[in-house]
């Protein structure tokens, strides 16, 4: 496939990849808890059957080994982000949302208690405040504050399939004409 041709189907599906964030950002999440889920289900399903498969050879050769809790634990996780992906994702919002506003209200206190020993300017005060409202809004709202990171990363790939589509098309042309001559290399070789 010609290089063009990759970076016209690269764009383009950035571009596509784009719209269905921006559109449907609420089934990104469930998606892509589904193949977290997916990722720690395999890995642990392997451990586990590799201990069953081998547990015979082990046992003639004498050798005992210990039951991989890792790989079970592993397996269990995965079984349940793909079996519950929804609750899962709510569950992770709260405990981001708590820990802001923990983070929060931990920098105003510490920026509260430097205030008896140096001057603390009114502005450094924004920052921990922006971070308690995050951890709010994400305690009121968790799915919504969920989305938004995947409308942003939409919001992205769409500007970014648009200017290298345009890049592509604008530039191929002027790039083409400069090239005067092309030599193939087995007569460069000879």
């Amino acid at each position: 496939m010609k290089s063009f041709n990759y970076a016209v189907l690269s764009s383009l599906c950035a571009l596509i990849i784009g719209l269905l964030l921006v559109v449907w950002p609420g089934q990104a999440i469930i998606y892509l808890v589904l193949t977290i889920g997916v990722l720690f289900l395999l890995p642990g399903l392997f451990g586990l059957v590799s201990y069953v498969m081998t547990a015979r050879k082990r046992r003639e050769a004498g050798y005992g080994s210990p039951f991989p809790i890792v790989a079970l634990g592993s397996t269990l996780f995965g079984i349940w982000l793909v079996v519950m992906p929804g609750f899962f994702v709510t569950s992770l919002m709260y405990v981001l949302g708590v820990l802001l506003v923990f983070a929060g209200v931990s920098q105003l206190a510490n920026l509260v208690a430097a205030r008896s020993s140096v001057h603390v300017p009114w502005g450094v005060y924004i920052v921990p405040l922006l971070v308690l409202a995050a951890g709010m809004v994400v305690l009121f709202d968790p799915f919504t504050a969920a989305e938004v990171p995947f409308m942003i990363l939409g919001c992205s790939s769409i500007v970014y399939a648009l200017m290298d589509l345009f890049r592509l098309f604008k530039y191929r042309r002027r790039v083409a004409s400069q090239i005067q001559d092309i030599t193939p290399i087995e007569e460069i070789k000879d």
